[in-house]
């Protein structure tokens, strides 16, 4: 995996990771149940709800890459930017800047 001096340069890169259209949905799902558990764990003021998140938002998108796209997240080598890179692509897909 290339090395990135900025998210700016990573970004295109973790789109071509994602190009399989239900990939991109199994991540957009996982995050809207991310913002879910989030809300869960506030309003009740259960942290075992930010657990439940961390596993919903990973577990789509893993499924998508393991079983659509056929590649490795990039999370393993580059946390950071992926974490960043699953939000700007979210709020992307909402602004229709990227086909849902």
């Amino acid at each position: 995996m290339p090395r990135f001096a900025s998210f700016r340069e990573f970004y295109p890169f973790y789109l071509s990771e994602h190009s399989n259209r239900t990939s991109r949905r199994l991540h957009f799902v996982g995050s809207c149940g991310v913002l879910a558990l989030l809300a869960a764990a506030i309003a009740q003021g259960n942290g075992w709800w930010l657990l439940a998140a961390l596993l919903c938002g990973y577990g789509f998108a893993w499924v998508g890459h393991f079983f659509f796209e056929k590649n490795r997240p990039a999370t393993f080598k580059h946390p950071i930017y992926s974490f960043v890179g699953d939000w700007v692509m979210f709020k992307d897909i909402l602004a229709g800047k990227i086909k849902f």
